[in-house]
């Protein structure tokens, strides 16, 4: 029978630690506070921020959310981004990617104080992640599917493991979190030869291609774990994985579920990171 890896216990493990450092900032006069920054409407954005936004009024961590037209400049865009970087009362922000294509996102980036990126997108924090380096914060839904593993006790040393997508997003940054555990790691993508064979020979695979119930019955194996990192909307609005849960389940022996899987993490990584950021105020 196929194992859920739900996100609810792996967030509620990191909900009693979060919670009892949230505790200890406030005794000492922090507060700590995450920024929202986001550009448009979305509906992936705005669900995303609704989570993080419940997520971290449960833990006790203020946000403030900065929504700015689809027409803004860059220039608007990066004023709000210094602002925020300046503020002392803000210890983590975060912006909704991708951004709309007439907006410089390199210097949006670029204009983001490094210690305030929680959700690792500034050229330090990936450089800390491609270097194994304590430098900044990895992206959050990257280091979710790590809590998960860590949690349910999935052993990763030697592990042959297929990350499906290369994005700085998830793919690449989770590869290198993964090597850095001393799993052996293949990034697979759109020109990898054979694609099902080399998923289907994996102990591990990272689903994170972004195609709705790409990886079905033909990419996996009987014994595979299974992280399922993709969030696809269907035509009636319910959301898909990027694996075929019905034909996962039964062949794979751990599998996440979508929706209740990474995603339940990711918001508590994000709000961990906040904590952590305003924590280093303290030195």
């Amino acid at each position: 029978m196929t194992q859920l890896l739900r996100g609810s216990e792996v967030a509620e493990a990191l909900q009693s630690t979060i919670t009892s450092e949230v505790r200890d900032l406030k005794a000492r006069g922090i507060e700590p506070v995450l920024a929202i920054v986001r550009v448009g409407e979305r509906a992936d954005d705005i669900s995303y921020e609704r989570g993080a936004v419940r997520r971290a009024e449960l833990l006790g961590v203020g946000v403030r959310s900065v929504v700015l037209p689809d027409d803004c400049t860059t220039m608007e865009l990066l004023e709000i981004m210094e602002d925020l970087s300046e503020d002392d009362d803000v210890h983590g922000i975060l912006l909704f990617r991708p951004l709309p294509a007439h907006i410089d996102e390199d210097a949006v980036r670029k204009a983001l104080v490094p210690t305030k990126d929680v959700d690792g997108i500034t050229d330090l924090s990936l450089a800390g992640v491609f270097s194994n380096t304590a430098t900044g914060f990895a992206p959050c839904t990257a280091q979710a599917c790590m809590e998960i593993l860590d949690y349910y006790g999935i052993e990763l040393a030697g592990k042959r493991t297929v990350v499906v997508g290369r994005s700085l997003v998830v793919g690449r940054p989770v590869a290198m979190l993964l090597l850095a555990r001393h799993a052996t790691v293949t990034i697979a993508h759109s020109h990898t030869a054979d694609l099902p064979g080399v998923v289907k020979a994996a102990d591990l695979v990272i689903a994170c291609v972004g195609s709705a119930e790409m990886l079905d019955a033909s990419y996996l194996a009987a014994g595979q774990t299974v992280i399922d990192v993709g969030i696809n909307v269907a035509a009636d609005g319910s959301l898909l994985g990027d694996v075929s849960r019905e034909d996962a389940e039964g062949i794979v022996q751990a599998i996440t579920p979508v929706p209740g899987g990474v995603g339940t993490v990711t918001t508590s990584v994000l709000i961990k990171n906040v904590v952590e950021a305003a924590s280093e105020i303290l030195g």
